[in-house]
């Protein structure tokens, strides 16, 4: 039996051989050993027991990975105490890689690896052996299983699977801030030996940077990095396994990184002194200027605010911030005059909004500059004394009258003389007109309060020299009041008297209106006229009020006797001189019913004392209105005649056809079959369908034959005729859905020699010959005209 030094036991006994050639171990042979069915005895001998034994002992077998030899790697040998060494055992093996990868000699039992193996791929192999008699092929120890395990070489340099990278670090970091933490992989066999133990080292980025070689953490090495001095890094760094040793795999990654602004700088001005030129006629609010500190940092790190931080040019000018070109905008306030101020001086602070407290060691974070504005003379337009003219002139003064005047100046130096005029566009140029010298403002015709008590014109002055230049003021003229209009009657309605009235009973109380001022109007006076005798039914009492009642100076008023009274009524108003007025009011008499305070005349009562609305009237007429056109519609309908349902143009019976002219014989009875109504059998002959309008008949050839009545009905039995007809008519699809009466009828045997009438033959047409009318006279001449041209119609 054959043992390694690390055997274990298994099912059978097995030698098994190996090679170590990692770490420089000599090759083993395999040494026999007792087992523990064997005993040894003092001469060296051995005495075997025997008893049923496991037959295989082994350990796992190893591989070096990535072996370039030109002969296949020895692995191991397989021994069975069955084998006598006589050739008659033969060893098998399967399973992973057996026979491609794996191979071993069936005499000998040596395993061999045939290929180069990686143990980044597939670490180990899992196998079966198996020892079978070569002649019999009998399985003289059961199938046992086995391991071979690639054994790993430091094969595979560290790798940074997430590089390069990018960070980023503030500006002005402590030594020791930590940046970025890179990780590297080593695929080799961590818990062999030193081929996966990976050391970190920086190659590139010194002395800014550090890294630590366990952690791989990068940290600034380098205090105050200034980022506006330097702002990119470029840091490699570096892996390397055998913890670093000579002979190690290393492998290296790039670190970009970036110094981020913080706020470590105050704006400045680029100058300390500014000078700028402001026209006088710059508009108020408008930009004139702007100014500009610089500021090193970035985004909201460099944003400034601007101020304007002495009076002098604060009240007159000021500042705003533009915060995506960081300018100061300067705008007017109030409107320059250079005339008065030609320069102005402004002191201008531009100040960090952001400051970080970290760097107030610096100092404040802002910056002053001095911005002197000169004032430039302009030629401007002429100057009115005020911004807006109110005047006022009496109603009805004569045209010419002087309202008021209005002043102008030229601002500048040299004083031009000023011209005015109004505005052509206004409506006040018809009433008014002004001095284009001096500003005085006429009336161009007497003005009515009444009509416009306020006027609104637009006074517009130029400098003589220079028209272009204008400018405007708006004038507001009012209109004053006279006492040019007598008061009047508040009411121009009926004044309601009832014939119930008693004397000294208020009928009404009346007030005034004057279209005059309310200084002028707001007092009246009442009484009736002194030339005309005195009232004997009503009389009126002035109330000092501006109001006066109407009183009856009587009873027993009657409407019938007289129903409309007129009073005159003198008002006077309380102006200056006193105006008056006369009106005539209407007093009808009705007899009055009492409703609460509201009094009406009976007449116009009547629907209401009598309790129906308008509505119950309209009701009512409308029941009229429905009954009797209930009684209309059936009283027409009583007369009126029922007609038949369907007329059919086919009906074969008898018709009875009107005409409004002379009638013309057989002509008229074309259109209908007469024949088949009188005989039978030529009804039979000229069986046809009744919805169809027959079509006439012709009867070609030489002769016409002519048939006694006698014969045909010898020849038809009517009886069965009329029994035919009925069984056609049941039959018939065609006749309407409804019981029709069907009429047959013809001549009855009465002479030998037949009936003269024409019905009785039996063509459509009459054979009789006509031309004997012809020798008749001229009173037959028509006649024999019309059976003439019938004659020619049939035979043609």
């Amino acid at each position: 039996m054959r043992i390694s030094t690390t055997s274990c036991l298994c099912p059978f006994l097995v030698c098994l051989c190996f090679i170590q050639r990692c770490y420089g171990a000599s090759h083993h042979v395999p040494a026999k050993v007792p087992s523990k069915n064997q005993t040894k005895l003092a001469n060296g001998e051995t005495e075997v027991h025997h008893r049923p034994k496991r037959g295989w002992i082994w350990n796992q077998f190893f591989v070096l990975e990535e072996h370039m030899g030109p002969d296949p790697q020895y692995v191991g040998k397989l021994h069975s105490n069955s084998d006598k060494g006589d050739g008659s055992v033969r060893y098998i093996l399967d399973g992973e890689g057996a026979g491609t990868i794996f191979i071993i000699d069936e005499v000998t039992g040596d395993i061999r690896a045939t290929k180069s193996l990686d143990r980044e791929r597939k670490t180990h192999y899992v196998l079966h052996a198996q020892a079978l008699d070569r002649h019999t092929e009998e399985a003289l120890e059961p199938k046992s299983e086995f391991i071979i395990k690639v054994q790993d070489i430091n094969d595979n340099a560290p790798k940074f699977p997430d590089g390069p990278f990018v960070a980023t670090v503030p500006e002005m970091s402590e030594v020791g801030t930590s940046v970025l933490q890179v990780t590297a992989t080593d695929a080799d066999d961590p818990t062999y030996g030193n081929s996966a133990r990976i050391v970190y080292s920086i190659l590139q980025g010194q002395p800014y940077f550090s890294v630590d070689p366990k952690t791989g953490i990068i940290r600034t090495a380098l205090a105050n990095m200034d980022r506006e001095a330097r702002e990119h890094y470029t840091v490699v760094i570096q892996a390397k396994d055998m913890a670093g040793q000579v002979g190690g795999l290393s492998g290296s990654t790039t670190i970009n990184i970036t110094l981020t602004d913080i706020n470590d700088n105050p704006p400045t001005f680029p100058q300390k002194n500014y000078q700028l030129y402001v026209p006088e006629s710059a508009q108020v609010g408008k930009p004139v200027g702007k100014i500009k500190a610089n500021d090193e940092d970035l985004g909201i790190n460099a944003d400034i605010k601007y101020s304007i931080i002495n009076s002098e040019g604060a009240n007159m000018f000021s500042i705003s911030t533009d915060r995506e070109m960081r300018e100061g905008i300067i705008s007017l306030k109030k409107p320059l005059n250079y005339e008065r101020k030609k320069t102005y001086t402004l002191h201008i602070e531009g100040m960090n909004t952001h400051v970080d407290p970290r760097f107030s060691y610096l100092g404040s974070f802002k910056d002053t500059a001095t911005l002197k504005i000169t004032v430039g003379d302009v030629d401007e337009a002429p100057v009115f004394s005020i911004d807006h003219y109110i005047m006022d002139v009496y109603e009805n003064s004569p045209s010419g009258t002087e309202v008021g005047a209005v002043t102008a100046r030229d601002p500048d130096s040299r004083n031009s003389p000023v011209r005015y005029f109004l505005d052509s566009k206004e409506e006040g140029v018809r009433y008014f007109r002004i001095d284009e010298s001096s500003g005085v403002i006429r009336t161009t015709q007497p003005l009515d309060r009444e009509d416009m008590p306020w006027h609104n014109i637009t006074v517009m002055a130029s400098e003589v020299d220079n028209p272009s230049l204008l400018s405007h003021v708006p004038v507001t003229v009012q209109v004053l009041d006279v006492n040019d209009n007598p008061p009047e009657i508040a009411t121009d309605e009926e004044v309601i008297v009832c014939e119930s009235s008693r004397p000294g009973q208020v009928i009404r109380t009346v007030t005034a209106v004057d279209k005059d001022d309310f200084a002028n109007g707001q007092r009246f006076s009442f009484a009736l006229p002194n030339q005309i005798p005195v009232n004997p039914n009503f009389t009126l009492k002035d109330n000092e009020d501006s109001t006066a009642n109407i009183i009856a100076r009587r009873r027993r008023f009657n409407h019938l006797t007289q129903e409309l009274y007129e009073l005159p009524i003198v008002v006077w108003d309380g102006g200056e001189p006193s105006l008056s007025g006369t009106s005539t009011l209407t007093l009808r008499v009705c007899p009055c019913q009492r409703h609460g305070r509201i009094r009406m005349c009976q007449g116009e009562a009547f629907l209401s004392s009598a309790g129906l609305s308008t509505g119950a009237l309209i009701a009512i007429l409308l029941c009229i209105v429905i009954l009797l056109a209930i009684v209309v519609l059936f009283i027409t309908l009583r007369r009126s005649k029922k007609e038949p349902l369907i007329i059919s143009e086919e009906d074969i019976r008898e018709n009875v056809v009107t005409y409004d002219d002379e009638g013309g014989g057989e002509e008229d009875t074309e259109a209908f079959d007469i024949i088949a109504l009188r005989n039978p059998a030529a009804a039979e002959e000229l069986k046809f369908r009744r919805d169809v309008r027959p079509e006439a008949r012709q009867h070609c050839g030489p002769s016409r034959s002519r048939r006694s009545p006698s014969v045909e009905l010898d020849e038809v039995d009517v009886h069965d005729f009329i029994r035919q007809r009925l069984v056609e008519a049941d039959m018939d699809t065609s006749v309407p859905p409804y019981d029709s009466l069907q009429t047959y009828a013809y001549e009855g045997q009465g002479s030998l020699t037949g009936s003269i009438s024409p019905l009785d033959s039996p063509g459509t047409q009459s054979e009789q010959d006509y031309n004997y009318l012809d020798d008749w006279g001229p009173q037959f001449q028509k006649l024999a005209e019309l059976y003439g041209e019938a004659d020619s119609d049939v035979t043609t």
